[in-house]
């Protein structure tokens, strides 16, 4: 699990990046539809595990975003200045950060657990195989078109 954070971070780090401009905006929402339907796709959900599945999983990809904000925002920009804290507020940002983490995991637990409710245990291990799929396709579009400009 907590390989899948660290895979994670960066991704939605890349993805965030890209999307500043009102064009890479539209891009993001891309992604997200793009996730969507490679999700569904591969885990072939009925009618009923669909109904009680997304609404799941939609709440907890707007807590990881969240999570992502705090981290990339609020706590980057600190990070990005750490020449200029104190000791004190540099041991005040790690305990933020290690706190931050706890969050994550804490929500990343309660999110499999909820999810395996709705889904059968293999289908939830599928999901969390299909959003490395998802990621690793991702990243290779992107390196393959940033390669041929």
């Amino acid at each position: 699990m907590i390989r899948k954070i660290k895979i994670l971070a960066p991704l939605l780090f890349l993805v965030a990046t890209l999307s500043l401009s009102s064009q890479e905006k539209q891009d993001w929402e891309k992604i997200k539809s793009l996730k969507v339907a490679f999700i569904t796709e591969r885990l072939d959900l009925t009618s009923k595990e669909a109904q009680s599945f997304w609404p799941i999983y939609n709440e907890h990809q707007t807590k990881k975003e969240g999570f992502f904000r705090v981290e990339r925002f609020e706590i980057g920009s600190e990070i990005k200045n750490l020449d200029a804290l104190s000791e004190a507020q540099a041991s005040e940002l790690l305990l933020r950060m290690q706190k931050l983490e706890e969050e994550k995991q804490k929500a990343e637990k309660s999110f499999i657990e909820k999810i395996s409710k709705t889904i059968s245990a293999k289908k939830t291990i599928l999901l969390m195989r299909s959003e490395e799929d998802f990621k690793r396709q991702l990243i290779k579009q992107y390196r393959q078109k940033r390669g041929n400009k």
